[in-house]
């Protein structure tokens, strides 16, 4: 997989989006610069939204990625060398962040937080933030887990320090009362190394009955872990993807706790335009909550020709 860093330019569209119109006010530049890993589709859905609203909203969007804590970092000052007029960033590892962050609060250019820092973003002096609470969707999804009888569960980080990850696996913990809940570190830019360290958990341990990953593609992956290593254990996952559509329309994986990327995208940018041209500010100091939803065979017809857009 390559690298999908933009640090200049009108970035490649990522296709697919909503036209909603396009308003009449000043062009502004907005900087977005998230921890999105290279070829992961959760984060399409992410700049398709972001996109779309950049659209509406006469927005030069300029997107920007990198996993590691310190090169998010300097995209973040890449961002204010160029004389951006917003920036919507993603706080997976706050520390590394709040040095430029504030360097931005403090040159008076806005800036909102979404997707990941829920506990960091108003520490921070960001004006709002859209996303999940973590603790509270892996809460929901641990006692999911313990309602359909999970005794001994593995929770897959694919990004180990990443604070909204480690805390959906706490939350996770927390909601199963009593059940078993280890975590497994995985490299989630390596999807071979991700199968066989699945697998051979699951070799090692065939007591585990569930297996509950972070993301839609960890998720398909451990499904041919579990094939593979002769498991019977059942797939669960945070957020979603089209081929995760057909996995749980066929039953590999069972659901999905769904925090609407495309909407904290959407967001992001669309709040940033209200502030630059009227000085609007969403959420009242509370983060703005996109989720989690449960997504499963009992529901996945409402969504699945959105998913196979690129818009769920």
């Amino acid at each position: 997989m390559t690298a999908c860093s933009s640090t200049g330019g009108k970035p490649d569209s990522s296709g697919g989006g909503m036209n909603a119109g396009s308003a009449d006010t000043p062009r502004f530049t907005v900087a977005m610069v998230t921890h999105g890993p290279p070829g992961d589709t959760f984060w399409d859905l992410i700049r398709k939204g972001a996109e779309t609203a950049a659209a509406k909203d006469n927005i030069d969007l300029k997107y920007s990625s990198e996993l590691e804590a310190p090169n998010q970092a300097n995209l973040i000052q890449n961002a204010l060398d160029s004389d951006v007029d917003a920036v919507a960033v993603t706080l997976a590892k706050p520390e590394a962040l709040a040095p430029n962050v504030k360097k931005a609060t403090d040159a008076g250019i806005p800036v909102v937080a979404f997707n990941a820092g829920i506990d960091a973003w108003k520490a921070m002096g960001a004006k709002s933030f859209f996303g999940q609470d973590e603790q509270v969707s892996g809460e929901a999804a641990g006692k999911r887990l313990q309602e359909e009888g999970a005794k001994k569960v593995v929770c897959v980080i694919q990004d180990q320090g990443n604070v909204a990850l480690e805390s959906r696996c706490a939350g996770v913990k927390a909601g199963m009362a009593g059940g078993v809940v280890e975590n497994l570190n995985v490299n989630g830019t390596d999807m071979p190394s991700v199968q066989s360290t699945i697998a051979a958990k699951l070799q090692e341990d065939p007591s585990i009955d569930h297996i509950i990953t972070l993301g839609a593609p960890i998720a398909l992956t451990a499904v041919k872990s579990a094939d593979n290593a002769g498991s019977d254990a059942k797939i669960a996952t945070f957020d979603t993807n089209a081929a995760l559509v057909t996995a749980i329309e066929d039953g590999s994986v069972q659901w999905a706790v769904d925090q609407q990327p495309f909407l904290q995208g959407y967001l992001a940018v669309d709040s940033l335009w209200l502030y630059l041209n009227n000085r609007n500010v969403i959420g009242g100091g509370l983060p703005t909550l996109t989720g989690p939803a449960f997504i499963d065979k009992s529901n996945i017809d409402a969504i699945a020709d959105y998913a196979k857009k690129g818009t769920r």
